[in-house]
C-alpha cells in the first residue's frame, strides 16, 4: 500500500523560476524501520512529496519524480491555483490514484 502527501514549504522556495528537468535538483531521503519505509522528495520549488510503503520495498526515486510530475502538470499549472493553499483538484486526485493503480 503506498500513500502520499504533498506540502509546501513556504520558506524553502531557493531556485523558483530556473528551468529544470524534472526531477533535476531534486533532494531525495529515506528511512525505515522493520515494518515501513519512508520516502521523501524535496523539489527545488519546496514541494515536499512523502511515501510510506512496506519495509521492503525498493527505491522509490522514480516513482515520486512521476508523482511530482502529475503534481505539476494538474496543479502547479493551474491558474486558479494559488500557491500555499491546500491542494483541492479532482483532476490531481484522479490521475495520482490511477497512477498508483497501474503500479501496485
Amino acid at each position: 500500500m503506498i500513500k502520499s502527501w504533498i506540502a509546501v514549504d513556504l520558506a524553502e522556495k531557493g531556485n523558483l523560476g530556473l528551468p529544470l528537468l524534472p526531477g533535476q535538483g531534486c533532494l531525495f531521503h529515506s528511512s525505515h524501520t522493520h515494518t515501513y519505509k519512508l520516502c521523501f522528495m524535496v523539489s527545488p520549488s519546496g514541494i515536499k512529496i512523502i511515501l510510506v510503503t512496506h519495509a521492503r520495498t525498493g527505491g522509490q526515486h522514480e516513482l515520486l519524480k512521476c508523482i511530482y510530475n502529475l503534481y505539476v502538470e494538474s496543479i502547479d499549472k493551474n491558474p486558479l491555483y494559488s500557491p500555499g493553499t491546500r491542494i483541492r483538484c479532482e483532476l490531481f486526485n484522479t490521475t495520482l490514484d490511477q497512477y498508483v493503480q497501474t503500479i501496485a
